[in-house]
């Protein structure tokens, strides 16, 4: 009787951390769905995000903005990294080790190691639910810490918080159709294939005459201010930042590809996440798409958490005279 009153009670924090480290080691792929609302800016993005995985390192994650029709499909397979933005036709690829060297809120990979590297989480077993809260790491240092919500049934991920210093919610992701050891068609993974497909859902944009606007950052590091805007063409404008921590941000309208071509390749690089869209960053560049601009953010003097930070605060606008 003591046996089986012993096996009907609560599981401790060490045996759903055994569970997962199980679990992770024997799933050979998922599919699961999200929707992802950042709280970051001046106003909610909310995002729809589809997320596949085949062991033992493909991904693929669709990230689409309804509200302003934007998609981007972000892939490893054995050719490298890609960042796709359909509506442009265009795609980057670089060498990399995402999403192993970092947190990825939507990736149930990354949580469990989260959950697995940090000694001191906390735990808390709720009727239905194992509540771990973890440590991250984020390129934004301000999110730092993560509250991960989990399915006692199946150790699915049901929804995810990540929050800055003082607790406060600046993430919130919750899952939706989790299908462990799901199966996928032959090309699932490959770059042509969805970019083909995502077109299909989403046209490459049409050229338009309507001016766009330059859009300045709403952070600036103490001791550096905008001195210069140029405008060097009828769709392109660049701006210089000088001071204690230079640098140089480039807008131009965007030109979709007009036909498919190879990715452009940066070499050495990684994805950032910017909240409202996903970029390409290198050691002292940060590339993005949105809103139907180019921007490039080009620094020798700014961190890398410092490049992140002006990259994501670029939302406050003034039209083009």
């Amino acid at each position: 009787m003591l046996v089986a009153l012993a096996g009907c009670g609560q599981k401790s924090q060490q045996d759903v951390v055994d569970a997962l480290d199980k679990k992770l080691n024997e799933m050979d792929s998922y599919k699961v769905n999200a929707k992802m609302t950042l709280e970051t800016g001046e106003e909610p993005q909310r995002y729809d995000v589809e997320i596949w995985y085949q062991k033992p390192s493909y991904y693929r994650v669709e990230l689409k903005n309804a509200t302003k029709e934007q998609s981007q499909i972000i892939l490893r397979n054995d050719e490298g990294v890609f960042v796709l933005t359909p509506a442009l036709n265009k795609s980057f690829r670089f060498q990399s080790n995402w999403p192993e060297n970092g947190s990825q809120a939507y990736l149930y990979n990354t949580l469990v190691s989260d959950i697995l590297n940090d000694s001191s989480a906390g735990f808390e077993a709720k009727d239905n639910d194992y509540v771990f809260t973890t440590k991250t790491n984020y390129q934004n240092k301000n999110l730092s810490k993560q509250s991960i919500k989990l399915n006692k049934k199946d150790l699915a991920p049901e929804k995810v918080t990540i929050m800055n210093q003082d607790l406060k919610p600046l993430v919130n992701i919750e899952f939706s159709n989790m299908k462990f050891n799901a199966s996928f068609d032959k090309g699932a993974f490959d770059m042509e294939r969805n970019m083909t497909a995502a077109q299909l859902e989403v046209p490459v944009i049409a050229a338009t005459n309507e001016p766009f606007e330059v859009v300045y950052p709403m952070y600036e590091p103490q001791g550096t201010g905008l001195t210069d805007e140029k405008e060097v063409a009828t769709d392109k404008v660049i701006l210089t930042f000088t001071g204690e921590k230079s640098f140089t941000l480039i807008e131009e309208k965007s030109k979709a590809a007009l036909e498919t071509s190879a990715p452009v390749s940066v070499g050495e690089g990684e994805p950032v996440d910017l909240g409202f869209t996903m970029g390409v960053m290198t050691e002292s560049t940060v590339s993005w798409n949105h809103n139907g601009v180019d921007f490039f953010l080009a620094s020798d003097d700014l961190s890398i958490d410092e490049m992140v930070s002006v990259a994501r605060s670029v939302y406050g606008t003034t039209e083009i005279k």
